[in-house]
């Protein structure tokens, strides 16, 4: 079955890639389809350092030059009155540096904790939307985007999607900072980096998402599966015991003047077989971690369910000129049950800026400089200093100190559909350990196409 599931997606892939590259208009939304593509490519690089010592998910000290491609084809089709129908096949390629690990802020979005050399396709979204009007809406007309249907839709409507997507598609949305593709690449700078989100290793969940939009306000609430063990492909299907629930609310704004802004408020609590850092501690201290590989490398299932994270996070933008804007992100979580799903950051902040190059007449350019700090809680720092380490960092032991992240990119657009962006993220204490301070310095070239 997974070998027709694999043959399938990349006929599928390749018929539809040869499709969009012989029509450049593919992206209308025509006679109640939609097509869009996008491939992107990200190669960085950093030089050799010196550290005292190092762990299973340590940083190399070796210098590393990695690239990653992503190609993806999202396709969408109406079905009846507000009903539609979205489908994404996607091909990766290419690791992160060491591996994917050594920095809780990765500097790379669009690669996961599996990185494969070789191109490997896959479902990425199949999931059905049903959408009602609410007594009062009027109608305006939405653009056809990714994964977006265009024509006119209720400024006031309740929306339903079921099936397999990524979160990120639906919650923590910044007009500035939010894309990996196109705007910042950390992994602490395209989203909330204390919400584990719930996501195999390439990003995507399955469960139902619901959407009450008004036109000054919207709430959105998903119920989705976690992962069977830490950072795995396989999702658990006992949904009554191992999930994740995300809850957002936001509100339109003005700051400045009558500029657009917006305010987004999240709350998520996921369920899952993670156990507690305190108890792998003290495990650790005991010298048994037989039960430690859960957290370890997603080895083996836990031994029992009930591990409890919640969080919350604060996500603010505001349009300060009609070149210039601002965000702003604050998030949380109790910082007591094991990562299971994102990476490991129990307490983040961010704060950035978005210049248009309108000044220097390059309106379709873009320049965003950002800063990221992040943190974990005590039992989180325990668990580290004992010797424990995840799948994204541990180097076998611990200096503390918070992870800070500058970055700066410069993207340009080339030609119609092709977008060239210069990046650079220098990061201090990776891995919270002061012992590998650093600076690390991470350049790196993106090249993106999209249709």
């Amino acid at each position: 079955m997974r070998i027709f599931h694999t043959l399938f997606a990349t006929m599928l892939f390749v018929f539809l890639t040869i499709g969009v590259m012989a029509n450049p208009k593919v992206n209308d939304s025509v006679a109640g389809w939609s097509f869009h593509f996008q491939q992107s490519m990200v190669n960085q690089w950093h030089g050799a350092y010196h550290f005292n010592y190092a762990g299973p998910s340590s940083l190399d000290s070796n210098s590393e030059t990695k690239l990653s491609l992503t190609t993806t084809m999202y396709i969408g089709r109406s079905l009846w009155k507000g009903g539609a129908i979205y489908f994404s096949p996607e091909v990766t390629a290419g690791n992160g540096l060491s591996g994917t690990h050594g920095m809780a802020g990765f500097t790379n979005g669009e690669i996961y904790r599996v990185g494969n050399p070789t191109p490997t396709p896959f479902i990425a979204r199949a999931y059905l939307q049903q959408s009602f009007a609410l007594p009062g809406a009027t109608f305006e007309m939405r653009e056809d985007g990714l994964n977006q249907l265009g024509g006119y839709v209720p400024s006031s409507r309740f929306t339903i999607n079921i099936g397999k997507f990524c979160l990120a598609d639906f919650f923590d949305a910044n007009t500035y900072s939010h894309d990996a593709r196109g705007q910042f690449l950390n992994w602490a700078l395209m989203g909330q980096g204390a919400w584990d989100f719930p996501a195999d290793t390439r990003g995507y969940t399955s469960g139902i998402e619901m959407e009450l939009v008004k036109p000054k306000w919207s709430l959105l609430y998903a119920y989705v599966q976690m992962p069977k063990v830490a950072n795995a492909l396989n999702m658990d299907w006992n949904m009554t015991k191992s999930f994740g629930q995300t809850l957002e609310y936001s509100h339109k704004m003005a700051l400045v003047g009558n500029r657009p802004g917006m305010v987004r408020v999240d709350l998520f609590l996921n369920s899952s077989m993670a156990p507690k850092y305190a108890d792998a501690t003290k495990q650790l201290k005991t010298g048994d971690d037989t039960d430690l590989a859960p957290i370890f490398a997603g080895l083996k299932g836990g031994t029992a369910y009930g591990g409890l994270k919640y969080g919350f996070g604060i996500n603010m933008e505001q349009e300060v000129t009609d070149a210039v804007g601002v965000f702003l992100r604050y998030g949380w979580n109790d910082g007591k049950t094991a990562s299971w799903a994102f990476t490991d950051i129990d307490r983040s902040v961010q704060a950035g800026v978005s210049i248009g190059g309108n000044r220097w007449k390059r309106p379709n350019d873009n320049f965003g400089l950002a800063e990221a700090i992040n943190g974990i809680s005590k039992d989180h720092q325990d668990f580290f200093a004992a010797g424990g380490y995840s799948y994204i960092i541990g180097d076998g032991h611990l200096n503390y100190g918070m992870e800070y992240i500058t970055e700066a990119y410069y993207k340009a657009k080339v030609c119609k559909n092709l977008f060239v962006s210069l990046d650079y993220q220098l990061v201090f204490n990776p891995g919270y350990n002061k012992d590998r301070q650093g600076p690390i310095s991470v350049p790196g070239l993106r090249v993106h196409v999209e249709f």
